[in-house]
């Protein structure tokens, strides 16, 4: 009897898994860690429905790969039944890297390390785990396979970790401006000289996509809300590094001892549950600095923030600084830490790196920036920044 499982998903209805090895994955301790990794961050501090997890992210971009796959092969693209199911293990492994907080806390609990690199060592652990069987997923995942399409459907313009983000989010923070047509996408995708394009009748489903994305930043992922929450989370962490504070949680050893020695077993333990235990923690701190920055998480009591189109003066900044410190009876140095600017930067469409190419009836193939009337065009070159100072009340 073949073997068959369905999950019930929210976004999309039944998820099937019908391959032994994809269930052995998903039921691993390290894929079920992604239970605990929440989605998106402090989202859930302005959006109170964003508490989803990176575990529901990946079975659903998994399910956008199962489909995708299913339309390509149905349109004659030569994917054998091994690359069927490499490209399956690679999406659903694609983000098995994310610590605590996901991007929130990237680059801060582990230095310098991007979490693509945490997930290739994940998976060639898991590699070596499963006799070698997911050579060809990690061949993928690394764009070394010869089929660069299936490359393209994980990490690209218009791949299906975006399209399932995008879908997910929006669903669950309850922001319709996010609403993608991801059925139709995916009925429209094509391969053309080994690359993944779209079909011309796809041109406006792919516009609703690309404008959606550039919504969801700027309403959502980057909100100015979302945004101080997740610095105060940031420098939580910083703090305590500085201040060498401890704690009996496994994450003592990441706040304390060099990053070197933390082995891939000790990441793959840590989750949301163990930051937040240590915030509610460290919120009783003697240090002033780093209590007030717990209790704000704790108690949603966060730092005032506002945009600015311009970078911020210099002297707003000092004046804050010494607001701070004499409300606080803090050094102007221990202000600082309540007292900062930083930028947020979103881009529409990357012309440069990565492209949307559209197969016309004619075989002729266009950028989608290219296209004539295209929504999409150079007046959208470049990225938008927003200045920012978060601050004391």
């Amino acid at each position: 009897m073949p073997f068959r499982k369905i999950i019930n998903d929210p976004v999309y209805g039944f998820i099937t898994i019908d391959d032994e090895l994809i269930f052995k994955i998903i039921a691993h301790p390290y894929y079920q860690r992604l239970r605990r990794i929440n989605q998106m961050a402090m989202a859930h501090l302005v959006y109170p429905g964003a508490v989803h997890t990176r575990l529901h992210h990946s079975l659903g971009a998994y399910h956008l790969m199962y489909n995708a796959l299913a339309e390509l092969k149905s349109k004659g693209v030569e994917i054998s039944w091994e690359e069927d199911q490499a490209a399956k293990v690679a999406i659903l492994l694609h983000d098995i890297g994310h610590g605590p907080f996901s991007h929130a806390l990237e680059h801060v609990l582990i230095e310098g390390m991007h979490h693509e690199a945490i997930s290739l060592l994940i998976m060639k652990e898991l590699n070596q785990q499963l006799e070698g069987k997911l050579q060809m997923a990690i061949d993928i995942f690394t764009n070394v396979h010869p089929k660069k399409f299936l490359y393209q459907l994980i990490s690209g313009q218009l791949d299906v970790d975006r399209m399932d983000y995008l879908s997910r989010d929006s669903f669950f923070s309850g922001v319709s401006e996010g609403v993608i047509g991801y059925d139709r996408i995916l009925k429209m995708l094509t391969v053309h000289n080994g690359e993944l394009m779209i079909e011309e009748k796809g041109i406006y489903s792919v516009e609703k996509f690309l404008v959606s994305r550039r919504l969801m930043y700027w309403q959502v992922y980057l909100h100015k809300t979302v945004i101080c929450a997740e610095q105060m989370l940031q420098r939580i962490i910083k703090r305590a590094k500085y201040i060498k504070a401890t704690t009996n949680s496994i994450l003592n050893k990441f706040i304390n001892e060099p990053i070197s020695t933390v082995t891939l077993d000790e990441f793959c333990g840590l989750d949301d549950y163990d930051v937040l235990a240590v915030i509610k923690e460290w919120s009783h701190h003697p240090d002033l600095v780093l209590s007030t920055l717990c209790q704000g998480i704790i108690n949603r009591q966060l730092l005032k923030v506002q945009f600015s189109a311009t970078a911020i003066d210099v002297q707003i900044l000092e004046n804050k600084t010494a607001s701070a410190a004499s409300k606080l009876n803090l050094s102007l140095e221990d202000a600082s830490w309540l007292v900062f600017t930083g930028e947020a930067v979103s881009s529409t469409y990357n012309f440069e790196d990565e492209h949307i190419h559209i197969l016309f009836k004619d075989g002729t193939v266009r950028d989608i920036s290219e296209v004539d009337n295209a929504l999409i065009n150079q007046n959208l070159r470049g990225k938008v920044r927003k200045y920012y100072i978060c601050y004391v009340r």
